[in-house]
């Protein structure tokens, strides 16, 4: 007989930061209890205390029984913690003793600990302690489809030494056929004799699918979540695993009240926070890239439908298995080098006004003016990336710095006839294939947080925002003064604006730099004067 676990409050946390309303959790339990749940796992447990995250990150004691929990779901609470917490053997029973009380003395029944495949060793003498203390005890297997058979039975006879009510895998990157599957259950059979579990991801839309046919291979617990909130496309969906056995899960009243959550709640979530299958996570799942990198950049206005493709192809190549927020940021990891190039801009640039062309609004509407004032004023004029309103021969050079930008501009730069100011002998190699045949100004860059810096060859930028570098071009260069046109900004609230208000901040704080000055209207704080007065 299998046991469906729901995990909503604790994998769709990954949307909210945990930090469910507070109506939102009392009507859930209601309808968990009277669906019959096996278990619910309502968050996390964690000591980690970084950054703002809602009640369910840490599922305390404290928290749960200031709630109403439903009575026929007393028995059934379980937590989750994450296995990089204890691993330690020197802190791992202060740890346990830090996060639970006896159980007894709590609401929680059920421990799940979620282990990468190089933690779990360590990670299982803490099923003693837990046991000892009253617990149901679960792990969680990640990233298990990386395992040969005999690794998956070596860990599964690992787990057999130990009080380990059900061993779990997840199909963390969605991306498991059912093939795979019935070999990974073989496996974990060959050196497992308890319960087998399975948590599915829905990158392919495969998640029931891989959930009935693990049933049928022998799992007896599922998780699942409603309408399938959980990090990056979600996971295994409550309601239609419940529709698939409603004759031990559901009476006709509990289905309706389970349609009336999904309505009410999670269906008005979901078109704000966007989780389910799309095609992004479909190529992710195909590409074996951790789901997080679509969901950051989903959820991100400054990550278009051509910049997550050119992710994932970036990824496909260099390797996507494991999240790391620094490979969408500024791409740091790029230019950690000593910086190179042998481009000095300073015998172009010196004591000429540079213009440089943004991508607003302002560029197409305003375009005869900024042709007009070209022609006459003859700035040195930058185009930033593949900027190309304005007439070709009125342009003198593009700039472009961020590899993932590079990358989804590399075929229409190739094809501009101007020069390209980059980084270029600090790119990756498969960059600099894409950009074979351009010419190219070789500028190198240095990444500091709070700094600029001009240098011959070189400029010391706070991030890879195409515009701290071109401006940082014409300070190298020795340039008269910089004029801006085409940066029209973002409105207040988007994330983007901040991003730029505070490079320009630092900017102004070097007082070698050059004063800034828009031809074109801007929400930043720049002076502007008109690009019709001149």
């Amino acid at each position: 007989m299998i046991k469906l676990l729901d995990c909503t409050l604790r994998d769709g946390g990954y949307y909210n930061n945990w930090d469910f309303d507070e109506k939102l959790v009392k009507v859930y339990l209601q309808v968990m209890a009277s669906i019959k749940i096996d278990f619910v796992e309502i968050g996390f447990r964690s000591l980690n205390n970084e950054n703002f995250k809602g009640a369910f990150a840490f599922s305390t004691d404290n928290y749960l029984n200031k709630i109403n929990i439903p009575e026929n779901l007393k028995k059934k609470i379980g937590v989750m913690i994450n296995g990089s917490e204890i691993s330690n053997p020197k802190t791992q029973i202060s740890c346990l003793e830090k996060l639970f009380n006896h159980q007894s003395k709590s609401p929680v029944s059920l421990v799940r600990i979620a282990c990468h495949i190089n933690e779990f060793e360590a990670c299982l003498p803490a099923a003693n302690w837990l046991k000892k203390n009253g617990y149901l005890v679960g792990f969680n297997l990640m990233q298990i489809s990386d395992c040969s058979y005999q690794e998956i039975t070596t860990l599964a006879e690992s787990a057999s030494s130990y009080p380990v009510d059900v061993l779990y895998f997840a199909d963390s990157l969605g991306n498991l056929g059912q093939e795979s599957l019935t070999n990974i259950i073989e496996a974990f059979r060959n050196g497992w004799k308890g319960q087998l579990g399975i948590h599915t991801h829905d990158n392919m839309g495969q998640a029931i699918a891989n959930v009935n046919k693990s049933i049928e291979s022998g799992v007896t617990w599922v998780d699942s979540t409603v309408t399938g909130m959980g990090r990056g496309p979600g996971n295994a969906q409550t309601e239609y695993l419940i529709l698939s056995h409603k004759d031990r899960y559901s009476s006709r009243q509990s289905l309706i009240e389970l349609f009336k959550l999904i309505e009410n709640y999670f269906k008005p979530m979901q078109i704000h926070y966007g989780w389910g299958m799309n095609p992004f996570y479909f190529l992710a799942g195909q590409n074996k890239i951790h789901p997080s990198y679509i969901q950051q950049m989903l959820q991100d206005k400054r990550y278009n439908e051509e910049y997550i493709l050119t992710v994932i192809d970036h990824l496909k190549v260099e390797g996507g298995k494991k999240f790391n927020l620094n490979n969408l940021e500024s791409a740091r990891n790029f230019y950690t080098e000593s910086p190179q190039g042998n481009w000095q801009p300073i015998k172009l640039l010196k004591d000429k006004p540079v213009l440089i062309l943004g991508s607003g609004p302002g560029v197409k509407k305003y375009q005869n003016a900024i042709e007009t004032y070209i022609e006459s004023i003859k700035p040195y004029v930058i185009a930033l990336n593949a900027q190309s309103i304005i007439k070709n021969e009125l342009i003198d050079v593009h700039a472009a710095c961020h590899p993932m930008r590079l990358l989804a501009d590399s075929s229409e730069l190739t094809k501009l006839p101007q020069p390209l100011i980059t980084p270029f002998s600090m790119l990756p190699s498969d960059i600099k294939a894409r950009l074979e045949g351009k010419e190219i100004m070789d500028f190198g860059i240095k990444i500091n947080n709070q700094k600029f810096g001009y240098y011959k060859n070189y400029c010391e930028i706070p991030t890879l925002l195409v515009l701290a570098y071109a401006i940082s071009v014409a300070n190298s260069g020795k340039a008269s003064e910089i004029l801006l046109a085409g940066f029209d900004g973002y409105n207040y609230e988007d994330p983007r604006y901040a991003e730029v208000e505070r490079i320009l901040n630092i900017y102004k704080k070097n007082e070698n730099s050059l004063k800034i000055l828009s031809l074109t209207p801007t929400n930043y704080t720049v002076p502007i004067n008109s690009i019709y007065n001149f």
